[in-house]
């Protein structure tokens, strides 16, 4: 017993560390960008946290989608509970820690995360369908070539997998209780798997043994397999999608950030008794010389926008709103965010290897975005309206095609 759980804190470690690892570098990626203040109001802040994260109020203008997505969220928060006493186990060397402390509503809870589980299955098999057989037309977009197909399907399967082992750990754990083994106290049947008990019920306890702890094992192991693919993974808004509906813009949709050198520049010549005195701090020409105006490259975007590139489900909500994406322009919102995602992780893979980052003669602009993308958006807001985790790709396109104009002084002739 000793063995196994120095096996399990070894194994538990990494995977915390490598996962700590990761996040640790995606939160220095986002930084290396400008900065942005997005801490003012915070009732409104939690607010859009609630309704569009917990809530997940934007997908529920499509019911019955809305209603499969919540039961893999649900089954995704309130399953992890039971993790925590998998961890706990684990640690100490016991099985069902809290059946003890819990009686009688621990086969409660395991029946309701039973249930949660089929329904996962069920919805992970549906989506599965969606995607493969039924091919709906967001999922099948030249967007998602490659990985990022393969990137879903294999989530879902995974899903899938760890539902599946943690009804085959009740169902032969149950059958161990009806034997009388004592290592196995009597919880009660579970509403599923205990349909299945009868299937087992001939087994050795040895066999039946080594089957639950089979599952035990890889049901962990793949947990932490799980959340270490997170971060290489469109799944990462998981996590991501709290603080990036928290630290949501609350100004008006469409509203563009002025610059304020700008301004002054247009306010100084308009009015010249205006212009500060020369022992004053430089307001103008001077200050703005050295400007960067709009965006080339992701250092030139604001955190935020950084933030909605690591936080984008790629499900092709705004595309498909998208006027230019439907009537066949070059545009597609969630390609610029997949783009700029592509563009951060290659930046950071630089510094990684260089310890800062070592000009690669590539930018955003042009060699990941091109400006004919750019100026096919109507910036209509569609997109913005469509994400459910509070996403603009409008901003970045809006950046970038400043700094086509007002940068490098191209813009379209009509």
């Amino acid at each position: 017993m000793v063995v196994q759980q120095i096996l399990f804190l070894a194994i538990a470690i990494i995977a915390i560390g490598l996962f700590t690892k990761q996040i640790i570098k995606i939160r220095r990626n986002i930084f290396l960008s400008k900065k942005e203040n997005l801490s003012h109001n915070p009732p409104a802040r939690w607010k859009n946290m609630l309704l569009l994260a917990f809530g997940q109020k934007k997908m529920f203008k499509y019911p019955l989608v809305a209603l499969m997505h919540f039961i893999i969220y649900a089954g995704f928060i309130i399953i992890n509970i039971e993790v925590l006493e998998i961890l706990l186990d684990g640690v100490f060397g016991t099985h069902r820690l809290f059946l003890s402390y819990l009686g009688s509503f621990y086969t409660f809870i395991i029946n309701f995360f039973e249930i949660l589980a089929v329904g996962v299955i069920i919805v992970c098999v549906i989506f599965l369908v969606r995607r493969n057989i039924i091919r709906l037309r967001r999922f099948i977009s030249k967007d998602l070539r490659g990985w990022p197909r393969t990137d879903a399907n294999l989530i879902l399967i995974t899903e899938i997998v760890l539902m599946s082992l943690f009804l085959i750990m009740n169902t032969t754990d149950r059958a161990l209780q009806l034997q009388g083994n004592m290592h196995y106290n009597n919880t009660g049947n579970f509403i599923f798997s205990g349909m299945i008990v009868p299937l087992f019920e001939n087994l050795s306890s040895t066999t039946l043994v080594y089957i639950e702890r089979t599952a035990w094992w890889i049901h962990i192991i793949g947990i932490f397999a799980f959340l270490n693919y997170l971060p290489y993974s469109k799944h990462l808004h998981i996590i991501l999608a709290f603080p990036n509906t928290y630290y949501k813009r609350l100004k008006r949709m469409g509203t563009m950030d002025n610059m304020q050198n700008v301004q002054n520049e247009v306010l100084y010549m308009m009015k010249p008794e205006l212009v500060p005195a020369a022992s004053e701090p430089p307001q103008s020409t001077l200050s703005y010389q050295k400007a960067q105006f709009g965006a080339k490259d992701v250092f030139d975007l604001s955190w935020k926008s950084l933030l909605d590139a690591y936080s984008c489900t790629e499900c092709g909500r705004c595309s498909a709103a998208c006027p230019a994406t439907t009537t066949g322009k070059l545009l597609s919102p969630r390609l610029i965010m997949m783009k700029t995602r592509d563009r951060l992780q290659e930046i950071g893979k630089n510094i990684d290897k260089n310890k800062e980052f070592k000009d690669d003669g590539k930018l955003l602009l042009h060699n990941y975005v091109t400006p004919e993308e750019l100026w096919a958006c109507t910036t209509c807001n569609a997109c913005v309206e469509e994400c459910p985790v509070a996403i603009s790709p409008l901003d970045i396109i809006m950046e970038l095609r400043r700094g086509l104009v007002m940068e490098d002084s191209k813009a379209p002739r009509s």
